[in-house]
């Protein structure tokens, strides 16, 4: 039997261990599924004209460098596959999922762990002097998840040439990318042109806040890779739905334009309201989540979680991710009401 206690019921509970959005939905998304459910009657359409155009232009790279997948996972996957790397370099703490799909592919994992007394900043040069010969691929996340760290494209750059000299592909998770106030200076899309052993991976699932699309996307100049890709993906891989909604989504620059603010305003707010307290340590996020380091003895990530859950508020716990501990939790920035909420409940405990 379950003896956790029940969250009070006059709130609405609330993920912010989901990253997603606050705005939720767009209301293109909306639109375009609602007039145009008759299409799944009818199987997608292989080349994806549309879509593949809606993405390009989006990220102003060429047709033929756009690889599709069924979320973000899936083009790791396919990577992974690709490349078959008997030996990765991992940043820790970082995504899991990375892990776990490395495995299923026998990959020797070596993990670079980042410094808590630098503020899990990554040292890009002490980085590059971990990639040894025999490493097959590296996987960087920009932002990182679960610090909220952006990285320099001078730096990722930097990093892309080291990984050409030896032979490493490069794979650049992007997911949290376009919550950055200066996103376009930080992306490593613009490199594509010039490595062709990188690929950047995108999701739609947490900026749009539509992960049940199941769509991402990846942007790479490769033409080996893209041979192979076009003989062994299914070609028709992507919803009718899917292909639709997130067409006429990437156009929606309003939805674009307000995400952008509502984050920026919120991160700050949430950043300065948390930051009275001396008994947590916050990471100063760049996405559009933050990473707290719980600083009292008697407190750790469990009895926070349990506090939260009573009012409806769903926090990330540190404990199962590699290179934190119970002493940490992240959350993400929601609606300003959500968030006072959110705050509040946590300085009551912390």
């Amino acid at each position: 039997m379950n003896n956790m206690p029940l969250r009070i019921e006059q709130y609405e509970t609330v993920l912010f261990n989901a990253n997603l959005n606050p705005l939720g939905i767009p209301e293109s998304v909306k639109c375009a599924i609602k007039e145009n459910i008759s299409s799944i009657v009818k199987y997608p359409d292989i080349y994806y004209t549309k879509l593949k155009k809606a993405v390009s232009e989006y990220v102003n790279v060429p047709l033929d460098q756009v690889v599709m997948g069924n979320g973000s996972t899936d083009l790791l996957k396919l990577f992974s596959s690709l490349i078959m790397p008997k030996k990765a370099l991992l940043i820790s703490p970082s995504s899991s999922e990375y892990e776990n799909v490395l495995k299923a592919y026998n990959t020797e994992l070596i993990f670079y762990d980042l410094d808590e007394e630098k503020d899990f900043v990554l040292d890009m040069d002490d980085y590059i002097s971990a990639l040894t010969d025999d490493i097959d691929v590296t996987i960087l996340c920009n932002p990182n998840n679960p610090t909220s760290k952006k990285i320099e494209l001078s730096d990722v750059k930097k990093l892309a040439e080291a990984c050409k000299e030896k032979g490493i592909f490069l794979l650049i998770d992007e997911m949290y990318i376009e919550f950055l106030d200066d996103y376009l200076e930080h992306t490593a899309i613009g490199l594509v042109e010039e490595f062709d052993n990188i690929a950047v991976i995108r999701s739609v699932s947490k900026f749009f806040a539509v992960p049940g699309l199941r769509f991402a996307y990846a942007i790479m100049n490769n033409n080996e890779y893209r041979e192979i890709i076009d003989r062994i993906t299914t070609k028709n891989n992507v919803a009718s739905l899917s292909a639709i909604a997130v067409t006429d989504m990437f156009k929606d620059e309003d939805y674009i334009k307000e995400s952008r603010s509502i984050i920026h305003t919120e991160r700050s707010l949430v950043y300065l309201a948390m930051s009275t307290s001396k008994t947590i340590k916050l990471y100063k996020p760049d996405a559009n989540f933050m990473l707290v380091k719980l600083l009292r003895d008697d407190i750790n990530s469990a009895d926070v979680a349990l506090h939260c859950n009573k009012r409806g508020i769903i926090i990330r716990k540190g404990d199962d991710i590699r290179g934190l501990s119970k002493k940490y939790i992240r959350l993400c920035f929601m609606n300003p009401k959500q968030n006072d909420l959110m705050v509040n409940t946590i300085l009551e405990i912390v």
